[in-house]
């Protein structure tokens, strides 16, 4: 029998997805499942963007430029610059959702073997990206202890060696909800300018910023142009999650035309989808407002009640609609099989992801869990009773 590639078998598995047979399992028996465990906002879609696939009349369905609509790019050109940040139409690339961005940032900038910093916990499929592109990830870790907070700049330097070609960070974050503020930025930009660096920022929430925070972007740094790549997505920003729109965006040309050569390869971005994408682009601001008022009242009410659970520890997310919670439980993966194939409370039981999963560093977050608060106050407060009662039953 042919045998599987060695790149094939190191792919690491979904933390988010690989229980969904459990939860399928857990379906079929009648027991209702709250998903805690996926970032799948339940926030209506603009209805601009909808409608604008309907309105869409054609005979072909061709391809679109592999850089995307030109009428699109020079939209978000403008979408961008609305938000203080100087991004002209050629220094956008759309993309097939951001994990695309995210495979032509790492393709374009490190070979097989070299290196990218990434603060742990991230993103779980920074892994799985860099592992397809025969990177190693370099973990620096953060933990709930802080909030999450970036790591000391000597935390970072220590880690660089001559295989470092990169620091990617996910801003606000994925899994944590930290919001790096403008000091911190800067504190990395220094980094990376000081050893020749890229900067790939991953910015798809950017508009979830909560407590009068802001969000301040690797573009906006003056002088880091060279060394700045920003990835972006209408998955979160208009509960498009199914467009699979995205976009890498730099100042830097000589990446950018690399990256253009990935974007060629697989010919173009879906058409439908940049229609929606684009049309979105004329949301009014009155949804954002509606939206954030929505997500922070939903954050607090999920961090208040999580609180109020003997052994949890939770580190309140100033961004993005995740958190992470520290258990009472040696392994937050067997408790999150277990609630999915052993446990309901009148009938219904949660589904969580497993915090473990957003780390590169073995046996690290192996008693937490990340919580997606993406479901109705209601909903919310049903599902922390349901872990809380679950708590009191399940056998470590």
């Amino acid at each position: 029998m042919p045998k599987i590639s060695n790149k094939g078998i190191q792919m690491p598995e979904s933390p988010i997805r690989k229980l969904v047979p459990y939860a399928e399992g857990a379906k079929k028996r009648g027991t209702k499942v709250y998903h805690l465990n996926i970032g799948q906002p339940d926030i209506k879609t603009p209805e601009v963007a909808l409608q604008a696939v309907k309105d869409f009349d054609i005979k072909v369905l061709e391809y679109s430029h592999s850089a995307g609509f030109e009428s699109y790019r020079n939209k978000l050109s403008t979408y961008y610059k609305n938000q203080g940040l100087p991004v002209d139409t050629k220094d956008i690339i759309i993309t097939t959702g951001g994990s695309e961005a995210l495979l032509f940032a790492l393709g374009s900038t490190l070979d097989n073997g070299d290196e990218v910093i990434i603060p742990e916990p991230f993103y779980a499929n920074y892994n799985g990206f860099a592992t397809a592109s025969g990177v190693k990830v370099v973990p620096v870790i953060s933990g709930i202890e802080t909030g999450f907070a970036l790591p000391p700049i000597e935390a970072f330097e220590k880690l660089i060696t001559p295989k470092t070609k990169a620091i990617m960070i996910c801003n606000p974050g994925n899994p944590t909800g930290y919001l790096y503020s403008e000091a911190e930025i800067n504190k990395l930009a220094e980094i990376v300018k000081k050893h020749d660096l890229f900067l790939i920022a991953d910015e798809v929430y950017r508009e979830f910023a909560y407590d009068g925070l802001k969000h301040y972007s690797v573009l906006n740094v003056p002088g880091l142009e060279q060394h700045a790549i920003m990835i972006d997505s209408v998955s979160k920003r208009f509960s498009m999650c199914g467009a699979r729109i995205g976009c890498v965006v730099s100042k830097n040309a000589e990446f950018m035309a690399t990256a253009m050569k990935f974007a060629q390869a697989r010919l173009s971005p879906p058409t439908y989808a940049q229609v929606a994408s684009e049309a979105a682009l004329d949301t009014p601001q009155s949804y954002f407002d509606e939206v954030i008022t929505e997500y922070v009242d939903r954050r607090n009410t999920l961090v208040e009640e999580m609180e109020r659970i003997e052994g949890v520890t939770i580190a309140k997310p100033k961004g993005a609609f995740y958190c992470i919670a520290k258990l009472p439980v040696k392994n937050a993966d067997d408790f999150a099989q277990w609630l999915l194939e052993k446990f309901d409370f009148n009938g219904e039981t949660v589904m969580v992801a497993p915090a473990a999963g957003f780390y590169s560093t073995p046996g690290i977050g192996l008693d937490e869990i990340r919580i997606a608060y993406v479901l109705k106050k209601a909903d919310l407060i049903k599902s922390v009773e349901i872990l809380k009662e679950a708590l009191k039953v399940y056998q470590n």
